[in-house]
């Protein structure tokens, strides 16, 4: 019976990953123990970008793979050029059905998937500045509105802490 397994691979190669994964398979005559590769993405709307919604990966640097236990099998995905390990180690422990369809549904769109940092960020915790006139800087926390999802930062500018007001999405932890 195939199952989901996941597999951690080099964060950004993960298409490389799926394409190579799937060639592998059929060169070694596999194909019947596995099922779907697939990358974990959904489309993230922006609420004020009249652009269209970018697709992001859920777990940047994981795929899932279908596939049944038999000897080989782990050692073909295993042996992948960038591919790291399974979870779970030397026996990889498959997903419940339960988590499966959590991501499938997320990544039709039935779930909404959106920045939400708010509960990371506290007050005393240094960020850095992703966006906006003052990407690049660093600071330091000094006041959180979850309600309007903005932040005060206190940045050193020209050697004197200065206070900035930042959205959510402009900072990274």
């Amino acid at each position: 019976m195939k199952r989901w397994y996941v597999v951690q691979v080099y964060a950004g190669y993960e298409e490389a990953v799926k394409a190579d994964l799937q060639k592998r398979f059929v060169e070694r005559g596999l194909e019947e123990y596995f099922g779907e590769v697939l990358i974990p993405s959904a489309k993230l709307r922006q609420f004020f970008e009249a652009t269209d919604a970018k697709d992001q990966q859920l777990f940047p640097g994981y795929l899932l793979v279908e596939m049944e236990i038999a000897p080989g099998v782990i050692r073909a995905v295993t042996s992948a050029p960038r591919v790291l390990r399974f979870l779970g180690g030397a026996d990889p422990a498959p997903l419940s059905q339960k988590e499966i369809d959590r991501i499938l549904s997320q990544m039709k769109g039935e779930v909404t998937v959106g920045k939400t940092r708010e509960e990371f960020i506290s007050v005393g915790t240094e960020v850095d500045i992703s966006e906006g006139p003052f990407a690049g800087f660093v600071g330091v926390v000094e006041k959180v509105d979850h309600e309007n999802e903005k932040l005060t930062i206190m940045v050193s500018i020209f050697g004197r802490m200065t206070p900035v007001e930042l959205g959510f999405h402009q900072i990274k932890q």
